[in-house]
């Protein structure tokens, strides 16, 4: 889309999260001990164990601390127990934001999530509101400069759905959620490293957001990923000028 840099765009969200680094341990504490608790202790028989794992790896969190959480959730052992929850709805100018929950009670929850929204503009919205318009997927973006025919290489032969490359030089792979481990081995193979990647709700289109429907956006965004009980946010704003 004319009118913005994705490069930047994804540089400019990496910092802010880069900046929020503390509370995002806590998160991810969360995460593990949800996906022990569900799934088992092994992350290599747990794939969404073995997902959390690697955020925390990535935020460089002591491997101690990980192991904690491990045991706390396979466990069962007392504390919070953690139910997810999905809230849906829009900020100002239009774009569409997914919220992904981790909560102990859904009252509080829901009640801050609505106020972070409606302080900036945005509102809530119905279940499936907003849903249609990402698309569930593994994703990995390469910098610009990334080595593109051997990229494409790698994820055609891994079982990527898609590769493209745009106007800039970035380069994004999608695949099933299913293959998303399978995508990421193999780049580490190839000695490939994305810039960004993850399980997400990709956006199918882009809400491009300019002046004050952009500052009220980006602050909502803040105001929401702030929140103890957010483990992700995704929207399809995309933003003309780093706010």
């Amino acid at each position: 889309m004319a009118g913005h840099s994705k490069w930047a765009n994804i540089q400019h969200r990496k910092g802010r999260q880069d900046a929020k680094r503390g509370k995002l341990w806590t998160k991810i504490i969360r995460e593990i001990t949800v996906a022990a608790r569900a799934g088992g202790a092994d992350p290599d028989a747990n794939p969404r164990l073995r997902m959390a794992w690697d955020k925390a790896t990535a935020a460089n969190m002591p491997k101690d601390n990980i192991q904690r959480a491990i045991q706390r959730g396979a466990g069962g052992a007392d504390g919070a127990s953690y139910e997810e929850v999905r809230y849906e709805g829009y900020g100002a100018g239009g774009a569409a934001v997914i919220i992904d929950c981790m909560t102990d009670n859904r009252t509080r929850t829901v009640a801050e999530v609505r106020h972070a929204l409606g302080k900036h503009g945005g509102n809530l919205g119905q279940e499936g509101s907003v849903a249609f318009m990402f698309k569930h997927c593994g994703q990995f973006l390469f910098a610009p400069g990334t080595p593109e025919e051997r990229v494409m290489e790698v994820a055609l032969e891994a079982g990527a759905e898609d590769v493209q490359t745009d106007d800039e030089g970035v380069i994004e792979v999608v695949s099933a959620p299913a293959d998303y481990a399978a995508l990421k081995a193999a780049f580490e193979a190839a000695g490939l490293v994305p810039e960004v990647q993850g399980v997400i709700m990709k956006a199918l289109n882009e809400t491009e957001l300019t002046g004050e429907d952009a500052e009220k956006t980006q602050k909502m965004l803040d105001a929401l990923e702030s929140l103890d009980d957010v483990q992700e946010v995704y929207t399809t704003a995309v933003f003309d000028e780093a706010q």
